[in-house]
C-alpha cells in the first residue's frame, strides 16, 4: 500500500481480484448441504433463552428443522418459482423459514417487523405473495385483510407454532422432491426480492438471484484478508440488525459457509447483556450504533474529573490509532495509551464482551474520530459500502487493508467506476437481475455497457479505495445558487447524543437550516449527567443547555464545509419523525422529501424568525 500521507490522484475505475473458486452446481441450498456433509456437529449459531444464556444449535438441526419446513411448503401448494413472505425479529426461525423457501425452490419476500399495513400490503401485491411466514399475530393481523387477493391463501405464525405445523402438514412428502426442487435452481435462478427502503422515492422490489449472493459471498469470504476474521468455529457474531436487511441476509450465508458461529438477538434493548453473555469477536451494525456505545461510556463517566479522564483517554486512542497511518506510535504515546486504556478503554471493550476485534459498519458513514477511537481501543471498525441491488456489500475495508473514512476498495470479482458527474457505478456477479414489474426503472440504473448507477457520488484514490461523498438526488441549491450536500452535515451532527435523526434543508432558501429529532432514549441520561432534572422531552428540546449542545454539534458539522454550506440555524421538531406518516422507511431511514412536506410550517417558521432576527440585529434596527 502507498503512503498514506501522500495525496491521493482519483483514478475513475478499480476492480480487486478473486482468489476463489465457484464450484459447480452451486445454488444456496448447497451450501447448507455442503456444511452438514463436511461437519454436520458444527455449530451454526446460538439461541437466546428467556434467561439470558445462549444455547447452541447443530448444522445438522438446521439442516432438519429446514427440511421439514420445506416438506410442509410443498404440502402447502407452494410451486418453484412462487413468493414466500418472511417477517420478524431477528432470530433462528427467521434463517429456517429463509432456506426452507430457498430449498423448496420458492422465493423469499422479506418484510421489516416495522412495516406498516399500507407497506406490508403493496409488498404482497406487487410481489404476488403466496404465503405468509410471520412472527406474531400483530404482524399477521397486518397480512389477514389480503388473504384471497390474488394468489395470497395462507399465514403461519411462528410464535403459534406455525412452523411446526408446517412440518406437521409435509411429513408424507419424500426427501426427494425438496431435494429436485434444491437441485434445479442454479445460478440464475431468483432467489429474493427485496423491497428498497423508499428514501428517494417508492419501493422497488430488486429481484436478486442464487448467484447474485452464493457467489458474490464466496468471492469474499474466501479472499484470505476477509477469512482471518470470518473463518472458523472461534469466530462469532452476535447478530441483531433486522434479516430483512440484505447485508444481514447475506452475512448469514457467509457464516453458515465460513463456519463462523452467529449469535441470534431480536433487539439491541438488552445489547450489553447480550455482548457480554455470547461474547462475540465480531459485530455487524450501523454507525449509530457505535455512537450510542461511545456516548454512553461518556455519560457513564460523570461529570468532574472522570469525564476529564474519559475524554483525555478517548484523545489518546484517537491520537494512537492516527499514528499508525503515520510513522506509528512514539514511547511516550504507547505509555499513554497504556494508561488509558487501564483507566478507561479497557473498561469499554469489557462491556462490549471483552473479545470483539473486528466491526463492519455500515448504510452510513462512520465519523473519522469514531473509527480512529475504535481503533484505539483495538476494535477494528471495516466500514462498507453497497446498495440492495448489488447485494449488499460492494465495497469494505478489510483487516489490514483499513484506510479510516473510506469505505475500502471493491468486493473481490467486483468494480468501481466513477462517472463523469461522480456518480458511483458497480459491475460484477452481485449486480442484480431488475426490478420487478418495473423494466423501465431497471433501464433507468443501467448503462448500456451493464454498469449499475448508484445514485450516490464518490471519489477513488490511487489505491481504490472509495470515499462515498452524497447522494445525487439530495443536492441542495440554496437561492443564491450554491450546491450543498446534505449528508455530510447530517452525518456530523447525528453522532451528538441528543440527536436520533436530522434532516438539513435549504433548496431554494436564502441559507442552510436543519430540522433536528431528538434521541428519547439518550436525552434523559444526558439531563442526568449534566445535573439536570428529567423535564420531558419537549421540554428539554427548549432547555437551555440541550440547545447549547445542538448548537455545538452544529459548529462541529460546520467545521468540514464551507460559510456558505453551512447550517446557519436548526430547530427542535414538534414531535419524533414517524415510519406510520412515512417520514422514517422501515429500515428507520429519513425519507427526505417526505419529513420536508410535512414540517413544511415548521421549516417555514424557522426561516422566518431567523430573518428577524437577523433583522434586529442589523445597524440601525429598532
Amino acid at each position: 500500500m502507498s503512503d498514506p500521507a501522500r495525496p491521493k490522484p482519483a483514478i475513475h475505475e478499480h476492480w480487486t481480484p478473486t482468489t476463489a473458486t465457484i464450484p459447480p452446481h452451486l445454488n444456496l441450498p448447497a451450501l447448507l448441504s455442503r456444511r452438514v456433509a463436511e461437519h454436520p456437529d458444527g455449530v451454526f449459531a446460538e439461541i437466546k433463552q428467556d434467561d439470558g444464556a445462549f444455547v447452541p444449535v447443530t448444522v445438522r438441526q438446521l439442516a432438519e428443522d429446514v427440511a421439514k419446513t420445506a416438506k410442509g411448503l410443498v404440502a402447502s401448494g407452494i410451486e418453484p418459482g412462487d413468493r414466500v413472505l418472511i417477517m420478524g425479529h431477528t432470530r433462528y426461525e427467521w434463517t429456517v423459514a429463509d432456506f426452507a423457501v430457498l430449498s423448496a425452490g420458492a422465493v423469499v419476500v422479506p418484510v421489516y417487523e416495522t412495516s406498516s399495513a399500507g407497506q406490508a400490503q403493496r409488498i404482497v401485491e406487487d410481489a404476488g405473495v403466496s404465503l405468509a411466514i410471520v412472527e406474531t399475530d400483530e404482524m399477521a393481523a397486518l397480512l389477514r385483510p389480503l388473504l384471497g387477493a390474488g394468489t395470497f391463501r395462507r399465514i403461519a405464525v411462528i410464535d403459534d407454532g406455525g412452523l411446526a405445523e408446517l412440518a406437521e402438514r409435509g411429513y408424507h412428502v419424500e426427501d426427494s422432491v425438496v431435494r429436485a426442487r434444491s437441485e434445479a435452481c442454479d445460478l440464475t435462478t431468483v432467489a429474493t426480492i427485496v423491497y428498497t427502503s423508499g428514501t428517494t422515492g417508492t419501493p422497488k422490489g430488486v429481484v436478486l438471484t442464487h448467484g447474485n449472493l452464493a457467489e458474490h459471498m464466496i468471492h469474499g469470504v474466501d479472499d484470505p484478508h476477509f477469512s482471518i476474521m470470518i473463518k472458523g468455529q472461534d469466530k462469532r457474531l452476535l447478530l441483531f440488525l433486522p434479516l430483512a436487511h440484505a447485508f444481514a441476509r447475506y452475512i448469514v450465508i457467509a457464516c453458515l459457509y465460513a463456519e463462523c458461529v452467529i449469535g441470534y438477538v431480536p433487539s439491541m434493548k438488552t445489547i450489553v447483556d447480550d455482548l457480554q453473555a455470547f461474547r462475540p469477536t465480531w459485530l455487524l451494525a450501523v454507525p449509530r450504533v457505535f455512537e450510542t456505545i461511545y456516548n454512553r461510556a461518556e455519560l457513564t463517566a460523570g461529570g468532574g474529573l472522570r469525564h476529564a479522564i474519559f475524554r483525555w483517554a478517548s484523545d489518546i486512542a484517537v491520537d494512537y490509532s492516527m499514528s499508525l497511518d503515520a510513522e506509528g506510535p512514539s514511547v511516550w504515546l504507547r505509555l499513554r495509551h497504556r494508561v488509558a486504556r487501564a483507566l478507561v478503554l479497557d473498561r469499554i471493550t469489557a462491556i462490549m464482551g471483552g473479545h470483539v476485534g473486528y466491526a463492519i459498519s455500515g448504510s452510513a458513514p462512520l465519523g473519522i474520530r469514531l473509527g480512529h477511537f475504535f481503533r484505539g481501543l483495538g476494535i477494528i471498525v471495516m466500514e462498507g459500502y453497497g446498495l440492495t441491488e448489488v447485494a449488499a456489500p460492494t465495497c469494505v475495508g478489510l483487516p489490514g487493508l483499513i484506510k479510516i473514512g473510506t469505505v475500502g476498495a471493491p468486493y473481490p470479482a467486483t468494480g468501481i467506476r466513477i462517472a463523469d458527474d461522480g456518480e458511483v457505478l458497480v459491475k460484477g456477479p452481485n449486480v442484480f437481475a431488475g426490478y420487478l414489474n418495473d423494466p423501465e426503472a431497471t433501464a433507468e440504473v443501467m448503462t448500456a455497457d451493464g454498469w449499475f448507477r448508484t445514485g450516490d457520488l464518490g471519489r477513488l484514490d490511487e489505491d481504490g479505495y472509495l470515499t462515498i461523498v452524497g447522494r445525487k438526488k439530495d443536492l441542495i441549491i440554496t437561492a443564491g445558487g450554491k450546491n450543498v450536500q446534505p449528508a455530510p452535515l447530517e452525518n456530523s451532527i447525528r453522532s451528538d447524543p441528543l440527536v436520533s435523526e436530522v434532516v438539513v434543508v435549504g433548496n431554494g432558501r436564502p441559507f442552510v437550516a436543519a430540522l433536528i429529532d431528538l434521541d428519547e432514549q439518550m436525552v434523559p441520561a444526558w439531563l442526568e449527567s449534566q445535573g439536570i432534572g428529567d423535564t420531558g422531552l419537549r421540554e428539554a428540546a427548549r432547555h437551555p443547555a440541550v440547545i447549547a449542545e445542538l448548537q455545538h454539534a452544529v459548529d462541529q458539522a460546520n467545521r468540514l464545509v464551507s460559510r456558505a454550506e453551512s447550517v446557519r440555524a436548526f430547530r427542535v421538531t414538534s414531535r419524533p419523525f414517524s415510519t406510520a406518516d412515512g417520514e422514517l422507511s422501515a429500515s428507520q431511514k429519513a425519507r427526505r422529501t417526505t419529513i420536508v412536506e410535512h414540517f413544511a410550517d415548521e421549516i417555514d417558521q424557522l426561516y422566518a424568525e431567523e430573518l428577524a432576527a437577523r433583522d434586529r440585529r442589523r445597524p440601525g434596527a429598532h
